[in-house]
């Protein structure tokens, strides 16, 4: 079981994590909207911070090393980030928001579920490897 001071730790560790991954995904977002569908441009944007977020979330958020096991938690529960940022994306247009304030706005919303999410990924999953030593 993990103390209070863990956790606050990997919590501004996250924070730190999910800044960068979130800066890398709305600036490729951010150039690519300007010539390509608003979608794909977000759907590439999330792809490449993905792919930044599991390295640094593994190594430096929660100081695992990366597994099959663990990739494939994050990246399900990065599946699960993506379907609730595409639906609260287009939401947000369909509101009337504008292209460069709407991922802003998805953020606020999907970073808190994302790290539950990947948090339960490489926990419950550490906790499985254990078990089956």
């Amino acid at each position: 079981m993990m103390n209070k001071k863990e956790t606050f730790g990997e919590l501004i560790r996250f924070g730190i994590v999910g800044t960068t991954a979130s800066a890398i995904h709305y600036g490729v977002y951010w150039v690519l909207q300007h010539w390509i569908n608003v979608n794909v441009a977000y759907t590439i944007g999330y792809i490449v911070s993905f792919l930044c977020n599991y390295w640094l979330s593994a190594h430096f958020t929660f100081r695992e090393k990366t597994s099959a096991r663990n990739g494939l938690g994050f990246g399900g529960a990065h599946l699960c980030n993506y379907l609730l940022h595409m639906v609260l994306f287009n939401t947000f247009l369909w509101l009337g928001l504008s292209r460069e304030l709407a991922p802003i706005a998805v953020l606020c919303i999907a970073v808190p579920v994302n790290f539950m999410l990947v948090r339960f990924a490489f926990k419950h999953f550490k906790s499985h490897e254990r078990t089956s030593e």
